[in-house]
């Protein structure tokens, strides 16, 4: 993982690139595909050129990769659109906040707030959800962390989802991740809402994960910490799976549920935890923001 950036080729003479010709296709192919360096001037017409077949994929698979390293870079030039605009007026800390976990029947809603560099570019950066693999997750998750101005993740747990609903519980979890940033952020870009009692200038971007970096950002920091506490509580109630399906609604969580009963952090204003303890009344009565 790391910065995505555009391959350069060095400037090679003929001498040069007949030194290079005469080494083994393997030693070219971990050099300029697998290491990614910067092909020399002159390489891939002398790889097309050659008679050896794997001479001539190696010149294909080094065009392939640059071919996808460009569509690379214009993606996340556009997830880059609204914080190129806010650089442009005046603004350098930018936020994204985003949220996981609001619809579990188990476990805390959890928050990230992240401020990125100035046109930070990270290959795979997107919105967690269309990351379907847990290990990269984790390694994008680290980069964010390692190359970020400031990150926070901010909390509200079951007995919060509880008091306040899930809805404001999501607002809270996000304000406490907000509340945590240091540096304080000059301008915050939240998925698709707005942060109640946030002093500082917001904008709420529906698809905002999908479509600003900084969010997408957010999105991964909040989906792989969230994970990480499930994985806890499986080993603290075993026998229902929480590191598996992470408290979320699945047919084999809605057994479980039944069979075994609630845990201490499945959320009792959720229906499904309701009616497992023989309660069907609704929990909720209409409420204006009551996290303030």
């Amino acid at each position: 993982m790391g910065e995505i950036g555009d391959t350069h080729e060095d400037l090679g003479g003929s001498s040069f690139i007949e030194n290079l010709m005469a080494r083994p296709i393997g030693h070219l192919r971990e050099q300029f595909l697998v290491r990614q360096r910067a092909v020399p001037t002159g390489l891939l017409d002398a790889l097309d050129a050659d008679p050896r077949r794997g001479a001539r994929d190696l010149a294909r698979l080094i065009r392939e990769r640059r071919r996808k390293n460009r569509v690379e870079g214009q993606r996340l030039h556009l997830l880059l659109q609204y914080e190129l605009d806010l650089w442009a007026n005046g603004f350098t800390l930018i936020a994204g906040v985003d949220e996981a976990g609001m619809a579990p029947l188990a476990g805390p809603v959890v928050a990230a707030a992240v401020i990125l560099p100035k046109s930070y570019k990270l290959r795979g950066l997107d919105d967690s959800k269309k990351i379907l693999e847990e290990r990269s997750r984790e390694a994008l998750a680290e980069c964010i962390k390692r190359d970020s101005i400031g990150f926070s993740v901010g909390v509200a747990d079951v007995d919060d989802i509880d008091r306040v609903n899930i809805y404001h519980a999501g607002l809270l979890a996000m304000r406490r991740a907000v509340e945590g940033l240091a540096p304080c952020p000059e301008y915050v870009l939240v998925d698709a809402r707005r942060i109640p009692h946030c002093t500082i200038p917001q904008r709420g971007i529906v698809r905002g994960d999908q479509l600003s970096a900084t969010i997408a950002a957010a999105s991964i920091i909040a989906k792989t910490d969230r994970d990480r506490r499930m994985a806890d509580f499986d080993s603290l109630y075993p026998g229902y799976g929480f590191a598996s399906h992470k408290g979320y609604p699945t047919p084999d969580h809605c057994r479980l549920l039944k069979e075994l009963g609630p845990t201490p952090i499945h959320r009792r204003s959720f229906a499904p935890v309701r009616r497992a303890l023989g309660l069907d009344t609704p929990l909720f009565a209409a409420c204006e923001d009551p996290i303030g």
